[in-house]
């Protein structure tokens, strides 16, 4: 089962169906897939029209890297960060390195100005 799991993980496959005794047992083992189908009463059409998931979902070995279409497709997500003096401190060396190497002065120059006032 190891070889199949490794093998389907590399595939990524639009559906996977896990049709084995203790099938549960095997889902925290894969990583991609768009969605999973477990045990002897889940075929994927039941997913596709009416068990909660749906039929958009990514082919082609995407599922490397995108998951289905879901609600939390819809909603917006913002990130925040919050560095300390001590934190800038420690990554703003290289910063200003990526900064310089991509030609992004200002971005370079936001660093170093904080950096002379630590």
């Amino acid at each position: 089962m190891a070889d199949a799991l490794a093998f389907s993980n590399a595939y990524a496959p639009e559906h996977l169906i896990l049709q084995t005794d203790s099938a549960s047992d095997y889902v925290k083992d894969i990583v991609n897939a768009g969605s999973v189908f477990v045990g002897h009463y889940s075929p994927e059409s039941c997913g596709d029209y009416a068990s909660g998931t749906n039929h958009t979902l990514p082919t082609y070995g995407y599922s490397k890297m995108y998951s289905g279409v879901n609600t939390a497709t819809f909603l917006k997500h913002i990130t925040s960060q919050e560095l300390t003096r001590a934190g800038l401190a420690n990554i703003g060396q290289t910063v200003m390195t990526l900064a310089e190497v991509e030609e992004l002065e200002a971005h370079r120059n936001a660093v170093a100005i904080r950096l002379k006032d630590l």
